[in-house]
């Protein structure tokens, strides 16, 4: 099981909000329909002579106007947006037609079509409605009026409608663009303030990674050190310590040349890659050391023996490191076992403990960030959270399995060339 784990928050899709205009303007779309029908019901003097043509007209937009709130409610389009403008601008051009020409009540409702067109098309194309917009009402104003309105009177009334409609679409693209501007600029300081709590966070992380790495190699210095000054190892003991103490130092270097790589890098608490070639026994031992199990515990295999890869030694010996930690501390007295092997660019590691494992469900809980299974404070949870992040960073797989018999197996798989 691959317990890498990416966190994405949902976004809004071009289909989601074409489908929220879809619903409002259905709705909108739906009352002036009914508003139409009981300013004729009140007013049947309005339809000028052609009340059933206009009632069927109504009887008709109605209709299409429930199938739009109909299908905006299912979450669907059952028209593009320019074909439902030119549907809308059509019958509200139709309706002017028949109830009365220049003089109709539903030349109100054009500058709701100039509205719609001007927020689904954007400004060139709400101009262009609007003047069509205006060319038809003006035709409805010549062929609907009553005889006795003049031939002037009709063209200017056309004249001064397609006049105010190109000019409300205007003002409404005008509008629209400053609202996405204003958009633009809040969604632009939401990003910045997460970056900069992102880099915040990456730094007390880093602060944490840093008190947590430490703290094996001091303790051991500390302890190594104290028996030295003790005079309580001699011979090969001692020679044995005076190297731990070199390897420790080493190691110390490496994790200040991460914390230097820190400050610049500025959000990583991994640092720099620093490829070298690591020899695999050695670096088997110097996990066990690192990790301050006791040799009558260790098991250490490497295949093939003399094995080495390119790699930077202070995340791999990290990485390992947390593993052996993490089974030396919930595996009681039982015996720790690390297997190394490389083949085909391929490094596979197994860390088994004969602890009392993981419940069921929480092979990923595990490696996050603050999550300790022990009762140690400050620094705990940090360790299989470190080794999450250091397999992401190296392109590498790991896994935690129960072992046959009771305990744990870490499984970790990195690509790594050889030496």
């Amino acid at each position: 099981m691959h317990l890498r784990q990416e966190l994405a928050g949902p976004a809004v899709g071009e289909r989601d909000r074409a489908v929220d205009e879809q619903w409002t303007t259905s709705v909108l779309r739906l009352l002036v329909v009914l508003a139409v029908g009981l300013a004729l019901a009140i007013g049947p003097q309005l339809a000028r002579g052609m009340l059933p043509a206009a009632w069927a007209l109504v009887a008709t937009t109605s209709c299409y106007a429930v199938a739009q709130v109909a299908a905006a409610r299912r979450g669907r389009v059952l028209l593009p947006p320019w074909l439902v403008t030119v549907v809308d601008g059509a019958l509200v051009v139709v309706g002017c037609a028949w109830t009365g020409g220049a003089e109709s009540v539903l030349v109100a409702a054009l500058p709701l079509v100039a509205i719609a067109a001007a927020l689904r098309g954007g400004a060139v194309a709400g101009r262009l409605g609007a003047l069509a917009l205006g060319a038809g009402f003006t035709a409805a104003a010549v062929l609907g009026s009553d005889a006795t309105v003049p031939l002037g009177h009709r063209l200017l009334a056309g004249a001064w409608w397609s006049g105010f409609l190109v000019t409300f679409a205007v003002l409404v693209g005008v509008l629209v663009r400053m609202f996405e501007r204003q958009v633009r600029t809040a969604e632009e300081e939401r990003a910045l303030r997460a970056r900069l709590v992102a880099t915040q966070r990456a730094r007390i992380d880093g602060v944490r990674v840093v008190l947590h790495e430490f703290r094996t190699p001091v303790a051991s210095l500390s302890a190594l050190a104290g028996d030295l000054a003790a005079g309580r190892l001699d011979g090969p003991a001692r020679d044995r310590a005076v190297a731990l103490l070199a390897d420790h130092a080493t190691h110390l270097g490496d994790m200040l040349d991460g914390l230097a790589d820190l400050a610049v890098a500025d959000g990583s608490p991994l640092g720099r890659v620093r490829e070298r070639t690591v020899v695999l026994a050695e670096l088997a031992d110097a996990v066990l050391d690192a990790a301050g199990v006791a040799p009558a515990r260790r098991l250490a295999t490497v295949e093939p023996p003399g094995a080495a890869v390119r790699a930077d030694p202070q995340r791999l010996r990290r990485l390992l490191t947390n593993l052996v930690e993490n089974a030396a501390r919930h595996g009681g007295d039982a015996p720790v076992e690390l297997a190394l092997a490389w083949s085909d660019g391929l490094l596979t590691a197994e860390v088994r403990d004969r602890g009392p494992g993981l419940p069921a469900g929480q092979e990923g809980l595990v490696t996050a960030k603050g999550v300790a299974l022990g009762e140690r404070r400050g620094t705990a949870g940090l360790g299989l959270w470190i080794v999450e992040a250091l397999v992401a960073a190296m392109d590498g797989e790991l896994a935690l399995v129960p072992r046959d018999g009771g305990g744990l197996v870490a499984r970790l798989a990195l690509p790594l060339p050889p030496a």
